[in-house]
């Protein structure tokens, strides 16, 4: 999973949601636990103020030579 532009907010660790509405860091780490990896778009964190250290576990600051080199290797890439 490759988090760019707005959505690099989901990957922001210690966020609390209102009850009844999603908690995108649990589903982040559900997927990490199944060794998916996660990469921030690290121009998109500098843009916003968000440092790599406040990302959730298992979300690594990245960049879009690792996300076209995932896209190389997928079999299937999904956008939305």
């Amino acid at each position: 999973m490759f988090l760019m532009g707005d959505a690099v907010g989901s990957g922001v660790s210690g966020q609390v949601t209102p009850s009844g509405y999603h908690n995108i860091q649990r589903m982040l780490k559900g997927l990490t636990v199944r060794s998916v990896r996660i990469g921030v778009c690290g121009s998109c964190i500098d843009a916003r103020g968000i440092k790599a250290k406040n990302l959730v576990e298992g979300a690594k600051r990245s960049s879009m030579e690792d996300l076209t080199k995932w896209m190389e290797e997928a079999e299937r890439v999904l956008v939305f």
